[in-house]
């Protein structure tokens, strides 16, 4: 994990810290797909798993239940993301379509073909309160419970969330467009 310091930040002490290095080793892959699926470039969803580790390493004292360190980090992760793009929604200084040009169109033979950038970029075109739940479910596999308290989220709002985007992502490998 080139670029990421394992060194615990509590207080000023820059001495490696073990709990801190096996707890980066074993979450910052599926932080960094999940930043991924929610950017969809590597560099910010470097970014956002680093921010992420940052801050738990200077706030994981607070958390009470050790066994929820994964929901911890997905949730801060994902408030971190959410957090940026309100920046961005703010601070726009033009709109940009350029995206929409590279929009690819799929039938459904062509899915077993499909590879993992073609798949992020069918998922960039999902809206973010439906690809979030859907990442997290599928790819970082956590449960519907989970996922509702990583995105504070009622249970039923997850469940049909999860099923409106997997409609929509069909309809966009199919090459059809959602009914209005």
């Amino acid at each position: 994990m080139p670029g990421l310091g394992l060194l615990s930040w509590d207080n000023g002490d820059m001495s490696a810290d073990p709990e801190f290095e096996q707890v980066v080793k074993l979450y910052y892959p599926d932080l960094y797909r999940f930043g991924l699926s929610l950017t969809g470039s590597e560099t910010d969803a470097c970014d956002l798993a680093q921010e992420t580790f940052y801050i738990w390493a200077n706030k994981r004292h607070q958390l009470k239940n050790p066994a929820k360190v994964k929901a911890w980090l997905f949730t801060t992760l994902h408030r971190e993301f959410l957090q940026a793009r309100r920046h961005e929604m703010r601070f726009k200084d033009e709109p940009i379509d350029e995206a929409s040009a590279e929009f690819l169109t799929m039938n459904a033979d062509c899915v077993n073909r499909i590879d993992a950038r073609v798949l992020l970029s069918f998922l960039r075109q999902l809206d973010e309160a439906h690809r979030a739940p859907l990442v997290l479910y599928y790819l970082e596999d956590l449960s519907y419970n989970e996922i509702a308290e990583t995105l504070a989220v009622p249970l039923g709002t997850v469940q049909s969330r999860i099923a409106r985007a997997k409609i929509k992502l069909l309809q966009l490998l199919n090459g059809t467009t959602p009914p209005r």
